[in-house]
């Protein structure tokens, strides 16, 4: 019986590829231990709009050209979805686990693969011809397009399962012309669902693409629990963990069996807001070499589920250090945060903001925190004071910054929403730059949000003219989460 390993998928955002404004899955992959396939394999690739496909030409213009309109209307998603698909095919075995990373327009593709593997399933490697015909089956959504599908995957493929699915700010259309492909909003072969959404970004194209509940004809759908056979060769692996330091252990041996008779598991969901805009959560809005940003507090809290999840994925300790987070806080067992520190709680920070508030700047923003330095007395900054510095830091507002983008927010955009009945429809709307809705399931459920954004509230209140609300309306008191 062979070790059980982790398969880590990476996709990045519209247009984001390793530069100079890295996102928080460049950063995320920057972490993970790469060095022992046996262990952990993790595979990358950069997001829609920068790069021109399989059987494009290689003309400097045409591939331009093609890597615009791609970052317009997505039109290589398939490309995207398959790669991922094909990685899978040529690496997966019997026990190991799946764990899928995206952001943005990348965070939309992971979700796609994840409804490709479970509508489809997993074909055996080899197989790479037969990956383009089962991407075509995984999205139609015709009563003949499903039966296909369920027979294709009766015949041709395994059953798999997603350890984890952590996304940063999915958008819930990709391109200019809207597209949705089947179980991209909930899919019951994913264990665990983790996404950090921006309260701030109120782009019309930007709509977040949030976790939705089953409707009963849904639940119908593709094979059903015991259709398929599952693995019986689990190896030891849902206890184990790394701290980044070398250090793991097996804690017990589990076994996959079939699941006759057993109805679907609930997924583990949880989805919490961030203060700032798209790239202020999922990182790439400011430059690798600032010391402190909001796209740094999501990128963290996303570390720590990976560890509370029990995934087993492999971190370069110094490499947490170095985004402030402490390896020992996570393992061998997650210790609970501490409480959140208040302003006055840290001399450095309030003597700034003192000093702020008394020249009478930043009347129309929280002061940003590129230049405190903390950590100054000869070791690291805890992760409540990372926190502290990153949650002043300014956010970055796409209709501010290029106004281009107001374009599209007078034309009239199909978008499609959740009925009661759990049913879906379309309808038009002309956005005019309004704020994101809290959906009706997160109102019931009630709302989480990072209480990173309630420092933020805090220190606009201790500056004259200075203020923070977010865009997002909330009925009531949140429930802050950390």
């Amino acid at each position: 019986m062979h070790a059980a390993r982790t398969l880590i998928l990476c996709f990045d955002g519209t247009g984001d590829q390793f530069d100079d404004d890295n996102s928080n899955v460049v950063q995320l992959v920057s972490m993970l231990k790469k060095h022992d396939p046996d262990e952990q394999m993790v595979y990358y690739q950069t997001g829609i709009g920068t790069y021109t496909g399989p059987g494009a030409t290689v003309n400097s213009f045409t591939r331009t050209f093609w890597k615009l309109a791609d970052q317009a209307v997505a039109w290589s998603l398939s490309y995207h979805v398959q790669g991922g698909y094909e990685f899978l095919m040529s690496h997966y075995r019997a026990g190991d686990k799946i764990c899928i990373f995206g952001f943005s327009r990348g965070a939309y593709t992971a979700r796609a693969l994840a409804g490709m593997l479970h509508k489809v399933g997993l074909l055996p490697p080899g197989n790479r011809q037969t990956v383009p015909f089962a991407y075509k089956m995984f999205r139609r959504e015709d009563d003949r397009g499903w039966a296909q599908s369920t027979a294709f995957k009766k015949a041709f493929c395994i059953d798999v399962d997603i350890e984890f699915l952590g996304v940063w700010d999915t958008v819930a259309s990709v391109g200019l012309i809207p597209r949705h492909l089947p179980f991209t909003t909930n899919n019951t072969s994913i264990k665990t669902f983790r996404q950090a959404v921006s309260l701030d970004e109120h782009r019309a194209k930007f709509k977040v693409n949030h976790w939705h509940r089953h409707s009963p004809e849904q639940e119908k759908l593709g094979t059903q629990p015991g259709d398929m056979p599952r693995s019986s060769r689990r190896a030891a692996h849902p206890d184990q963990h790394d701290n980044g330091d070398g250090k793991h252990t097996d804690k017990g041996k589990h076994t996959q069996k079939k699941t006759k008779g057993r109805g679907w598991t609930k997924t583990d969901v949880l989805e919490v807001w961030f203060a700032g805009c798209h790239a202020d959560v999922g990182g790439g809005s400011v430059r690798n070499d600032t010391p402190h940003s909001l796209s740094r507090i999501p990128l963290r809290w996303m570390v720590r589920q990976c560890f509370l999840a029990r995934t087993g994925i492999l971190f370069h300790g110094r490499a947490l250090r170095a985004f402030g987070v402490d390896p020992a806080a996570l393992y061998p067992t997650v210790q609970p945060r501490p409480p959140a520190l208040g302003l006055r709680d840290n001399t450095v920070l309030c003597e700034h903001l003192s000093k702020v508030a008394a020249e009478g700047k930043c009347a129309d923003s929280i002061p940003g925190s590129k230049d405190i330095e903390f950590g100054k007395v000869g070791k690291m900054a805890s992760e409540e004071e990372e926190d502290l510095a990153d949650a002043l830091c300014p956010l970055y507002d796409e209709l501010t910054i290029a106004k281009w983008w107001w374009i599209l927010e007078i034309l009239p955009l199909r978008v499609r929403q959740q009925a009661e009945n759990a049913s879906w429809f379309s309808c038009w709307t002309i956005h005019l730059g309004r704020p994101r809705e809290l959906p009706k399931h997160h109102l019931r459920a009630g709302v989480k949000v990072h209480r990173t954004v309630k420092t933020r509230m805090e220190a606009a209140k201790m500056l004259k003219g200075a203020h923070y609300n977010p865009r997002v309306v909330f009925d009531g008191d949140p429930t802050w989460v950390d």
